[in-house]
C-alpha cells in the first residue's frame, strides 16, 4: 500500500494518532507493506532549485522510488503536481 501525505498531518498528536491508527488497522486487516511519502510541493521546488542540498530526497514515482533530483525535469514536474494536487 502506498500512502501519500503532506507534512502538516504529522504536526501534531492529532495526526500522528490517526497514522498510529491506520497502520495498526492495515496490518489488522493483514496487510503486509505500506510505504509513505510525505513531502509537499514547497520542498520538491527547493530540491529543483538547488538539488546538491536534496540528494537524499526520494519520492514514489509509478511502481518505483527513485531519488527526486535524479529524475528528468519532466518526472519532476508531474511528481510536482501530483503533490499540489493532493493538496486541495
Amino acid at each position: 500500500m502506498n500512502q501519500k501525505f503532506l507534512p502538516e498531518l504529522l504536526r501534531d498528536e492529532k495526526g500522528s494518532q490517526a497514522v498510529v491508527h491506520l497502520i495498526r488497522s492495515y496490518f489488522k486487516m493483514d496487510g503486509h507493506h505500506i510505504q509513505f511519502n510525505v513531502v509537499d510541493e514547497k520542498t520538491l521546488r527547493e530540491a529543483q532549485k538547488n538539488p546538491e542540498a536534496y540528494r537524499d530526497l526520494i519520492v514514489r514515482v509509478a511502481g518505483y522510488s527513485d531519488y527526486f533530483v535524479d529524475l528528468t525535469e519532466a518526472l519532476q514536474e508531474e511528481i510536482i503536481q501530483r503533490t499540489a494536487h493532493a493538496g486541495i
